[in-house]
């Protein structure tokens, strides 16, 4: 197993009252992201958005038009300090800096047990490691039969990408899999690229 570096960590921001809750226009899940905040970042134009029990939204950077989509009707607003402290670690990360973003508070409290078991078993995969659809259904404790194809679901409606690092999830056989987040697969191989890992020359597999 190739060595990685270490990683910088993201701390949480602290808890308060539940905010309104919000209707996620995509999905009609139940969200409450109250605000977000667009930023730059080497590779486009990314969003984050947030309510008062954790970060609820992350948009990949891509064409600044299309920033503000998947975010609930969330309203603008300038990011509370432990808000921003991600948008910060963001910026690193697309300039190439290794980060590890799961210290971060996320509020998925409109994800359903399934999806949230799949989602805390994908944020133990570290910087510059990848899994595949199946051995992540394994660490979820999916046994049904169509399991990798759940976690396959799971990926794609992903309402954090980059903190939730679906990025790092790959098909069997080490290939490169789906991505539903803007730049689809081109962004997903910019994205392990960053980490080190390249498709073509066999990823680490755990």
């Amino acid at each position: 197993m190739m060595g990685r570096r270490p990683a910088m960590t993201v701390l949480d921001g602290a808890r308060q009252a539940p905010s309104h809750i919000l209707k996620d226009a995509t999905r009609g899940a139940p969200v409450t992201a109250m605000h977000y905040h667009l930023f730059e970042t080497k590779l486009g134009t990314a969003a984050i958005a947030w309510g008062d029990d954790g970060i609820t939204r992350f948009n990949l950077p891509g064409p600044k038009d299309g920033a503000t989509k998947r975010l609930g009707g969330a309203t603008p607003a300038e990011p509370p300090p432990h808000v921003a402290a991600v948008v910060d670690q963001a910026k690193r990360y697309f300039a190439g800096e290794p980060i590890d973003f799961a210290p971060v508070g996320l509020d998925l409290s409109g994800i359903d047990p399934f999806r949230r078991s799949v989602y805390d078993a994908l944020r133990k995969v570290r910087f510059g490691e990848t899994v595949t659809y199946g051995e992540l259904a394994k660490r979820a404790c999916a046994t049904q039969p169509q399991a990798a194809q759940d976690v396959g679901v799971a990926m794609a409606r992903n309402p954090v990408p980059l903190i939730i690092p679906c990025h790092r999830v790959l098909a069997a056989g080490g290939k490169l899999g789906g991505f539903s987040a803007p730049g689809r697969t081109e962004a997903k191989q910019r994205m392990l690229a960053l980490e080190g890992v390249f498709i073509d020359n066999q990823p680490r597999l755990l």
